[in-house]
Parts: C-alpha cells; structure tokens; sequence
C-alpha cells in the first residue's frame, strides 16, 4: 500500500513506529472523534453481536479454507487453484480478467534479475530506505510484462503529473495501463490492456485503532469491530486494498478519499465510478486487490 499512485517514495499508511509495530493508515483518523454506541443505541447491541459473531463464522470458514489452499498444491511445479478453480496469483502473473493480470510475491523470492537503466536511476533519487522496494517493485512489473507483453517490457517507465506510473517510448502503440504496490517485504503489480488499472497489497496491521475501522468500514464497522483481532486485522487490510486499488486505478491517491469508498467485508467484487473491483481473497494469502476499467465490448 502507497500513498502515491505509483507506489512513491512516502512511506505506506500501516509504517513501522518506533517500537516496530505497524498501525492502521494515517488518512483513515477522523478529524473529530466518533464517540460510541450512545445509551439510545444500546438496545441494538445484541443484534450488532449477532452480525459480528456472523461475519466473523464466515470469515473464518474463509481464512481457514484460504490455509488449507495455501499448503495444498495440486502437482510439482503446478499453481494452486482456489475452489472455482482460478489459479493462484504468483510471481509469474495470474489473469484475474478479460485483459487484466496480476503478480504478487515475497521481495526475498524474486531473486536477482536484470535492472533497467531507468529504474537504476529513479531509484538513486529516492530515500535509501525506499530503493530496495522501489526496484523490487519495477522488476515484478517488468517480469509481468515479459510474460504478457514481451514487446513492451524494456520501455520507459515513468510517473505522469498525478504520480501515476506510464509505459513510456512508443507512441504508435496502444499502451497498456500499469501499477505496482508493496508494503513491507510483500510486492505486488498489474497490468491493464485496455486501461488503467490500480493494485494494492497489504499486510495486515499490529495495531488497529476503533476509530480507523469506523472510517473505512463506515455502515459495516460494527460487525468488522466485534471480530476476534487477527480477523479483525485481516479484514480491515482486505478492505483497505480494494479502495487504495481504486484510487490508484483513477489516478487520485489519498485526495480520492478511498475511506469513503463503500467495500462491504467479505465481498469478492464490486464497481467504483466506472471501475470493476476485485478482493483476490481466494487467490492470495496476503490482503490484494485490482480495480480496472472493464474491458470493451466487441
């Protein structure tokens, strides 16, 4: 996750303080505080309960088979598939629609490839902290777009005056959109054939505050609040992505106020001014999502 549209140098909403621990995004505080449920609400604390106690049931169903899928594969060498049969999003990239792939993996596990002189250089202007992601980033991209669009993957790269990243270098081509996020040592980016596309990835966050739920969660944060942590922590994250994704699909970043984009927990898609969404959550162990522009009828 990343405050700029092109994963810029800002550290993510979920940084590591002092002591290490990450907490939830800067952008989800609110202004002024939300007190909670008032004495004349009370008496809808029971049925609150019940929906927590609901959601967290089917969540858990979900996380658990997410597990079961993360150690069960289905050959040597072969992808897993999540229970309709989708494959995986890997390293090597994963089509999660018409035109649109997707590649998510650990830094540790891209190993060493290639740098492209451009991205060298870019990198040398940031902060020292940043490069390693930075680079980790680019080269994800580019690897996806050797498997995709070979033709294009040594072109250019650079950020258009929103910070969003554009394949640069061939103006007699129809580009393809592109988007890279990381969030600590997990990276992940997409490409768009027919448009622009954002991704995000997130882990989810040590420390979450009351008042972070209640913002990007707006009319679901009662049932997210009463989940165990760790599941509340998760959900929270897979919300979080979807509307980064979407912001960064427009090209708007926080000024786009992804808090206020309406993502009810558990959903796998949904559409956002003239976007598809997707929550990859049988497809990833790790909270991402995709918003692009749907893919033109022929």
């Amino acid at each position: 996750m990343n405050t700029r549209a092109d994963g810029g140098p800002a550290r993510d909403h979920f940084g590591l303080s002092h002591d290490g621990a990450r907490h939830a995004p800067a952008p989800c505080r609110e202004s002024t505080p939300t007190p909670a449920l008032s004495r004349e609400s009370a008496a809808l604390e029971p049925a609150l309960s019940r929906e927590s106690a609901g959601l967290g049931a089917a969540l858990s169903r979900e996380y658990a088979a997410a597990r079961r899928q993360a150690v069960t594969v289905a050959g040597l060498g072969e992808p897993r598939v999540d229970p309709h049969g989708h494959p995986e999003v890997t390293a090597d990239g994963t089509p999660v629609a018409p035109g649109v792939w997707v590649a998510s993996a650990d830094r540790t596990d891209l190993g060493d490839g290639p740098v492209h002189p451009d991205d060298l250089a870019e990198a040398a202007t940031r902060p020292a902290w940043h490069r390693p992601e930075f680079l980790a980033g680019r080269h994800l991209l580019r690897r996806l777009l050797r498997r995709v669009r070979p033709d294009l993957a040594a072109l250019p790269v650079h950020a258009d005056p929103a910070g969003k990243p554009r394949l640069h270098g061939a103006p007699d081509l129809a580009l393809p959109g592109i988007t890279v996020s990381h969030d600590g040592e997990r990276i992940a980016a997409a490409v768009c054939a027919h448009g622009d596309v954002g991704v995000d990835v997130q882990l989810p966050p040590d420390r979450l505050s009351d008042s972070a739920v209640r913002r990007c969660l707006g009319s679901h944060a009662a049932a997210v609040a009463g989940l165990p942590r760790l599941l509340r922590a998760k959900e929270f994250a897979w919300v979080w992505t979807v509307q980064e994704a979407c912001v960064k699909a427009a090209g708007t970043g926080m000024s786009g106020r992804p808090w206020s984009i309406d993502v009810p927990p558990g959903a796998l898609s949904g559409r956002w001014g003239g976007f598809t969404w997707l929550s990859l959550r049988t497809r990833s162990p790790v909270p991402l999502s995709c918003a692009f522009h749907p893919a033109p009828h022929r």
